[in-house]
């Protein structure tokens, strides 16, 4: 996943379809706003899919790309649990909203 991320487009790309929610959006439309060639946007949002962070289904002739918030999730609880200091960093469930809620420390 992070090598997924390490590249700017392909950030930037998931940075799109996190904004853009369960639905996602079609190929096409993230190669126009990223300002990305239609070959070179497939290029990267193979290289997403394949990591996991992202996941493609057809709608008629596009596919639709969107966020695999799940599998986000789980890579942001893995860092704030298994690589911070419970000093600067703890995560939490929330049971009256259902949420995992991360706390950081106020000065380092």
């Amino acid at each position: 996943m992070f090598d997924a991320l390490s590249q700017e487009t392909r950030l930037k790309a998931f940075r799109l379809l996190v904004r853009a929610g369960p639905d996602g959006l079609a190929a096409g439309a993230i190669s126009e706003k990223l300002g990305t060639p239609h070959n070179t946007m497939s290029f990267h949002l193979n290289h997403l899919s394949n990591a996991g962070i992202v996941a493609s289904r057809k709608d008629g002739r596009s596919v639709i790309y969107s966020a695999n918030f799940d599998a986000t999730r789980d890579l942001v609880a893995f860092m704030v649990r298994d690589c911070c200091s419970v000093e600067f960093a703890s995560i939490r469930e929330d049971k009256k909203s259902g949420c995992s809620v991360i706390e950081l420390a106020a000065s380092l």
